[in-house]
């Protein structure tokens, strides 16, 4: 592995204490966010806040299953966001589909289409688990081993070809992107 600067290593310590998260409510996960976010767990106190658009995020956290039709929004949204950028997969719906594994619209693994750099288990994760899971990915950022956003652009074809084989093609059709 390659020795990091001391800029680098400055850099990832203060990103790491300063992170943006924009959360795409896909499912039932979304209820856990604001109890984490109020004054009992408060996730302020870690220097974590939400953002409302992807160009300022840091953090792209999904919370719950996602299908066809929303994995093409949360692409666009990822590729959106500047690097360095995170990905947390909240609960088992993005790690195998949860209770809708078998379903022909529901993604059962996030990561074949953007890179998860934490997973929380659980349906739902508890506050606890979710400020436990930041805290993870705060260190890995520290310590600069939460590279998705390095390995989707060195492995970009790989990503971009499990994305056309479940979207037919990644763009987005509507009144606002023609």
């Amino acid at each position: 592995m390659k020795e990091r600067s001391i800029w680098e290593r400055i850099a990832d310590n203060l990103r790491s204490r300063s992170i943006w998260m924009l959360h795409y409510c896909t499912g039932c996960g979304a209820v856990e966010l604001p109890p984490s976010m109020t004054s009992r767990f408060d996730m302020e106190r870690f220097g974590i806040a939400p953002m409302a658009t992807p160009r300022q995020a840091d953090i792209l956290l999904i919370t719950g299953y996602l299908n066809t039709k929303t994995l093409r929004r949360v692409i666009y949204t990822y590729e959106q966001m500047p690097d360095p950028k995170y990905v947390v997969g909240f609960g088992s719906c993005t790690i195998n589909g949860g209770i809708y594994f078998d379903s022909y619209a529901t993604v059962n693994r996030l990561d074949y289409y953007i890179p998860v750099d934490v997973y929380i288990a659980g349906c739902m994760p508890r506050p606890e688990a979710i400020l436990e899971a930041f805290n993870y990915l705060m260190e890995k950022i520290r310590k600069g081993e939460a590279d998705g956003w390095k390995r989707y652009r060195e492995n970009y074809e790989w990503y971009k070809q499990n994305q056309i084989r479940s979207l037919g093609e990644v763009y987005v059709h509507d009144e606002f992107h023609e």
